[in-house]
């Protein structure tokens, strides 16, 4: 499953749709999606051939989840707004879940020391060991995903949370860290760099 359904408001537009390198970026994604061993892409979002999304993330995952048919064991989630997905992390999201993890992250290290602050004053350095950043794709167990949705209606930045809410069980696999997400206009040139190289 392929998200394109947000409405890009950091950004100035919605980002699924901006020109990179020739074709839109939601394109990157599933080309990387069905290149790393998806069998079938569903796109939500306003694209050709796309599934209407919601007003939330998880809303609109569900609107996916929908359209996946019976029968499926597993599915993944990746953002539109990571077009420079590699097909390699695809597979490895995809062998761990043949393995048997309910759900599965990758994750990649926090290199920058962290620290809280209030305001603009510091107010104490976090330990970072333990702590990693995730991307996505983000690999379920379909039933799992399912049961995570029925389970709480509450919002989530990714999936995953909803499968820790409900008590569920999540892995890691190595990210990757040229799996950026396009936030704001000056993430663009670091993934049209990062696609052109790939070309």
């Amino acid at each position: 499953m392929l998200v394109a359904a947000g409405s890009g408001t950091r950004f100035g537009e919605p980002k699924h749709a901006v020109d990179l390198l020739g074709r839109p970026m939601w394109e990157w994604g599933r080309q990387a999606l069905i290149a790393g061993g998806v069998a079938d892409v569903v796109v939500v979002g306003d694209v050709p051939g796309g599934v209407p999304g919601g007003p939330r993330r998880r809303d609109s995952v569900a609107a996916g989840l929908a359209m996946v048919p019976a029968g499926v064991e597993h599915v993944l989630v990746h953002d539109a707004a990571r077009p420079a997905l590699s097909s390699e992390l695809v597979a490895r999201v995809i062998s761990a879940l043949e393995e048997g993890a309910d759900a599965v992250v990758p994750a990649v290290p926090v290199r920058d020391t962290l620290k809280a602050v209030r305001g603009s004053v510091v107010v104490g350095t976090v330990d970072r060991s333990g702590l990693v950043m995730v991307q996505t794709p983000q690999g379920f167990r379909v039933e799992v995903l399912r049961a995570a949705h029925v389970a709480s209606d509450d919002d989530a930045t990714d999936d995953a949370g909803l499968v820790e809410a409900m008590g569920g069980s999540v892995v890691t696999v190595a990210g990757d860290p040229r799996n950026v997400k396009v936030t704001f206009r000056e993430d663009l040139e670091i993934v049209r760099s990062l696609l052109g190289y790939r070309r």
